[in-house]
């Protein structure tokens, strides 16, 4: 009795965590599906540029050829830079092929970091820090503000394909926060750049969208013009000079 029981829940489990459609998904299994599209199938060709080639070469060196399957990771980021910000299967087939290893490897590794996107990204992709430091100085607003202005969701593409906004844990710029990142995919995998923003408002990160729409570059790093890099805003106001030795330790003797 209770092993049909517990059968019966787990179809009904089962039948709640099946996606509907291929656009659908329910809770966190996002995360975990892949259903083909037109846009993401095995069927697609894909293959690495001809300059990204010789930089596929050039990642390869640096590991024993017992250990190729070492580079997957930087393999991936190259194919995601190459692919306009995002992995489709076919360039996880290709990374597979290249390192000799079961595409299921790939597949395990592409999952497991948040760094690769398995779905369209804008050209810019805007990664809010959600972590604590950054929560507590106001990094949901931030996102409100990003997602407010471009009009669209988390992980949605504005129409015009330029702009994407998601989420990334602790980027280690705690003493900055608030921040968000910039992945720049504009100019493929030869201009491709992953910058830094800090101390950002949701002023500065509606600037800081219409600055890129223009084309225009905005110097990465600190937004707070008091701050000199992860300094204290307005300068030290301690240890302005050498500091004094332990009395009790004669350090010119060490």
């Amino acid at each position: 009795m209770l092993a049909r029981l517990a059968a019966t829940r787990l179809r009904e489990i089962r039948q709640v965590l099946r996606p509907t459609s291929q656009t659908t998904r329910f809770l966190s299994t996002a995360l975990n599906y892949h259903l083909d599209t037109p846009e993401n199938n095995p069927n697609l060709p894909w293959e690495f540029s001809d300059k990204n080639r010789e930089k596929v070469k050039e990642i390869l060196s640096h590991y024993p050829s017992n250990y190729q399957q070492s580079a997957v990771i930087p393999l991936l980021d190259l194919a995601q830079q190459q692919h306009g910000g995002w992995l489709p299967v076919s360039a996880m087939d290709a990374v597979a092929k290249v390192v000799g290893v079961a595409p299921i490897r790939i597949y395990e590794v592409a999952t497991f970091y948040s760094m690769f996107n398995r779905t369209p990204v804008g050209k810019y992709h805007l990664l809010v820090c959600g972590t604590t430091p950054c929560m507590i100085r106001g990094s949901r607003e931030i996102e409100d503000a990003l997602l407010k202005h471009l009009g669209v969701k988390r992980n949605e593409v504005t129409k015009d394909g330029l702009f994407s906004v998601g989420e990334m844990e602790c980027m280690g710029c705690c003493v900055n926060a608030p921040m968000i990142t910039v992945a720049d995919y504009s100019n493929g995998s030869e201009g491709y750049t992953y910058n830094y923003y800090e101390d950002v408002t949701p002023k500065r990160v509606v600037e800081i969208v219409e600055t890129l729409k223009r084309g225009e570059k905005l110097p990465p790093g600190t937004q707070n013009p008091n701050r000199i890099r992860c300094g204290p805003e307005g300068g030290n106001t301690s240890l302005q000079g050498e500091p004094k030795p332990p009395p009790c330790r004669d350090l010119d003797a060490c």
